[in-house]
């Protein structure tokens, strides 16, 4: 799908603003990118190059152009010409409220604002911005660069003709918005892994399994089948020919046994100290940097062999 915004500001480089600052090159944006931590200039390029090889095979792009990029020293410079603005701070009220404060008070009247938030309200964090009307949630997965999916969150005075023009410009970066409906807290994908996370916890702290032991339940089980069905339509298959109101009839009553837990362990000296030693182990004294590369490898492989089959499923 094509839209007409070619100029984008990004606020905040961090892990995820980088991702989306590597997607808007792939596309052919132009970015001016602003942090107030200016150190961050320098990770930023160092990523860029590190992951344009696996970039370029997913997005079929022959050349990185970094003439498109630029980075500035201040809020107000980063904001003057965008049509698009990706805010990327921290994930903090105050800090998000008080920003946006800046940026609806710099931004073009009609330039769309998009926060990267990973579950905060956005009525209450563009409580203080000029024209809110323009203002939305795009929550990004990491890494941002790769994952196609993101959720389009709407704040009580979000209008819906910015929506469709966010909606238009993330498919044009080759993304799949997901238009969630009203706003609540966690929006859709985070509330589900919050879910796991918090009983993976809960496993490693009682001492049922290790970290790998986990890992390796969802690798080999059901997240082979998510990443193409979700949860719903693999439950749906669970049912057999009935699909699932079998599986409702036959596993339904499971709901009521006490299998997990819905509250959080506390995150002890001890349970940290477990679970940094797991992962440490998992990693085989690979660094980061190492894993992203097998990673980003590996999702691009996936991705393109998944638009075969995802086709005959959402057709």
């Amino acid at each position: 799908m094509k839209s007409n915004i070619k100029n984008v500001a990004v606020v905040g480089t961090g892990v995820i603003g980088t991702g989306w600052i590597i997607r808007f090159l792939a596309h052919n944006k132009k970015v001016v990118a602003y942090d107030k931590d200016l150190k961050l200039k320098k990770k930023l390029v160092s990523e860029i190059k590190r992951t344009w090889p696996y970039v370029k095979k997913l997005f079929n792009k022959k050349k990185l152009n970094l003439k498109n990029f630029i980075y500035v020293t201040s809020v107000e410079e980063a904001l003057k010409e965008a049509d698009f603005i990706q805010e990327c701070a921290s994930e903090n009220y105050k800090i998000k409220t008080k920003l946006m404060n800046v940026i609806g008070n710099y931004a073009k009247p009609n330039a769309i604002i998009s926060s990267s938030s990973s579950g905060l309200l956005p009525t209450r964090i563009y409580s203080k911005c000029k024209n809110p009307a323009r203002t939305m949630i795009a929550h990004p997965f990491n890494p941002v660069y790769m994952c196609p999916g993101v959720e389009i969150v709407p704040g009580k005075k979000t209008k819906r003709k910015f929506l469709n023009e966010a909606n238009k410009f993330y498919k044009s970066i080759s993304m799949n918005p997901i238009m969630v409906k009203k706003e609540l807290p966690g929006y859709l994908a985070d509330r589900l892994q919050e879910a796991l996370w918090r009983e993976a916890l809960h496993i490693v702290n009682e001492g049922y399994a290790s970290t790998k032991d986990l890992d390796r339940s969802i690798e080999d089980g059901p997240g082979l089948t998510w990443s193409l069905m979700g949860i719903f339509l693999t439950y749906h298959l669970a049912g057999g020919k009935a699909g699932m109101k079998h599986m409702l009839k036959q596993f339904g009553p499971a709901l009521k046994l006490p299998w997990t837990k819905l509250k959080a362990p506390k995150l002890t000296k001890k349970l940290s100290a477990r679970i940094i030693k797991g992962t440490k182990q998992q990693s085989k004294g690979k660094s980061v940097a190492s894993l992203s590369n097998i990673r980003d490898e590996y999702l691009v492989n996936l991705l393109k062999m998944r638009k075969k089959y995802e086709s005959k499923i959402r057709k």
